[in-house]
C-alpha cells in the first residue's frame, strides 16, 4: 500500500513542472520581457536551495566535512566538464542545427538530480509511514513550486520554447518516479546514495547559478531593470528561507 501512496504522490509532485502552462497564452514577445526577471528568481531559488537546504542537510547526515567540500567541487567540476563537452559539440558537430544555450542542458542534468533526491525522500517516508510520506509530500511541493518556476524561466531564456520547455521540464521532473522506485528496490542502499547525491548536487546549482546565469543577467545596466533584478535574487532566496521554516 505504501508504494501505491508514493508513486501517487511523486505524479502530483512531477506535475507541478507544467507550471509554465500559464504562460501559454502570454504573446512570446511579452515574455521575453520577463525572462531576464525569472532568470534572477532562478539565481537566488538556486543559491537558497544549495545553500539553506541541501548543504546543511548533507553536513547532518555525513561525518566527513572534507568529504561533504569535495563532492561539493565534485559537483561544480561535473557540470564544468559537461558544459565544455556541450560546446565543442556545438563547435565541431551542430554546426547546421539550431544551438541552444549549454546552461539549458545544465538545468536539466542539476534538476533530474534534485528531483531523484524527492522521489528518494518521499519513498523513504511513505516507507516509514504513511503520515510521514503525506507530511514530505506537502514539503516537497512547496519547495517544487519556486523552483520550478525558476527552472522554467531559465530553459525559456537558453531557447526553449515554451512548449519544449514545458516538455522537457516535465520529463526531467520524472526523475522523482524513479527515486521512489529505488527506495522500495534496493531499500536501505539508497541512505548512502541519497546522502553523497546531496553534496553533488548543490556544486552543480551553484555552478549555474553562478557561472552562467548571474553572467548573463550583467548585460542589462539600466538601473530600473538592475534593481528589478536583485529584487528578484532576493526574492528567490527568501522563499527558500521561509519554505525551510515551513518543512
Amino acid at each position: 500500500m505504501a508504494w501505491i501512496y508514493a508513486f501517487t504522490s511523486v505524479l502530483a509532485v512531477s506535475l507541478i513542472s507544467l507550471v509554465g502552462v500559464f504562460t501559454l497564452s502570454v504573446q512570446e514577445k511579452k515574455l521575453r520581457r520577463i525572462i531576464l526577471y525569472l532568470v534572477s528568481f532562478a539565481v537566488g531559488a538556486l543559491f537558497g536551495d544549495a545553500l539553506i537546504h541541501l548543504l546543511p542537510e548533507a553536513f547532518s547526515q555525513i561525518k566527513s566535512q572534507l568529504a561533504v567540500s569535495l563532492l561539493v567541487l565534485s559537483g561544480v567540476i561535473v557540470l564544468f566538464v559537461l558544459e565544455k563537452f556541450i560546446y565543442w559539440r556545438h563547435c565541431h558537430v551542430l554546426d547546421s542545427e539550431k544551438h541552444y544555450h549549454p546552461v539549458v542542458v545544465m538545468n536539466l542534468v542539476g534538476d533530474f538530480a534534485h528531483n531523484l533526491l524527492d522521489g528518494i525522500i518521499i519513498g523513504a517516508s511513505y516507507a516509514v509511514s504513511i503520515p510521514l510520506g503525506i507530511a514530505t509530500t506537502v514539503a516537497v511541493i512547496l519547495h517544487e513550486i519556486p523552483q520550478e518556476i525558476g527552472d522554467f524561466g531559465v530553459l525559456i531564456h537558453g531557447g526553449l520554447s515554451v512548449r519544449k520547455a514545458l516538455v522537457f521540464n516535465f520529463l526531467s521532473a520524472t526523475a522523482a518516479l524513479f527515486g521512489v522506485f529505488l527506495v522500495f528496490a534496493i531499500g536501505s542502499y539508497v541512505k548512502d546514495f541519497f546522502q553523497y547525491l546531496l553534496p553533488l548536487t548543490a556544486g552543480g546549482f551553484l555552478y549555474i547559478a553562478g557561472s552562467d546565469l548571474i553572467p548573463e543577467l550583467k548585460h542589462e545596466t539600466k538601473i530600473a531593470a538592475s534593481l528589478g533584478q536583485l529584487l528578484a535574487i532576493i526574492f528567490g532566496i527568501a522563499v527558500s528561507a521561509a519554505l525551510l521554516a515551513l518543512e
